[in-house]
């Protein structure tokens, strides 16, 4: 099953359907990948609660002005079934500069940009703008 996938998805669906937040199941990579939403502006913050199981994570979603939600694409890269690694000097440049390229890498879940700043490369996850 495709965790990563599934937690953008429900992101994606909530900020559709005008939702002010979205409860998905937590692990650290889903906490990491908040994580650099946030401090890119897509999301307005993100909770952690223990129930004594895995966890539930409850995201903020943020909207514009006009109430259009701030997440206009996902493009999920990297799959289960297919992985893409990029090397420090090949992580894409979304949309112009606009976007926000997710890695994994061995110093956490960076954006693009930390990335090339700290010189590491690692798996492709996403692709938001």
């Amino acid at each position: 099953m495709d965790t990563i996938g599934d937690f953008l998805t429900r992101i994606r669906n909530a900020g559709m359907a005008k939702h002010e937040k979205v409860d998905v199941p937590n692990s650290n990579m889903r906490v990491g990948l908040a994580k650099v939403l946030q401090e890119a502006g897509y999301i307005r913050s993100y909770k952690v609660a223990k129930d004594g199981k895995q966890g539930i994570m409850r995201v903020y979603l943020r909207y514009d002005k006009a109430g259009t939600h701030t997440i206009k694409k996902v493009h999920r890269v990297s799959t289960p079934g297919r992985r893409l690694y990029v090397s420090a000097s090949d992580i894409p440049q979304v949309r112009s500069g606009y976007g926000l390229a997710i890695l994994s890498t061995n110093k956490g879940v960076l954006s693009g940009q930390e990335a090339s700043k700290q010189n590491v490369g690692g798996e492709l996850l996403c692709k938001v703008w």
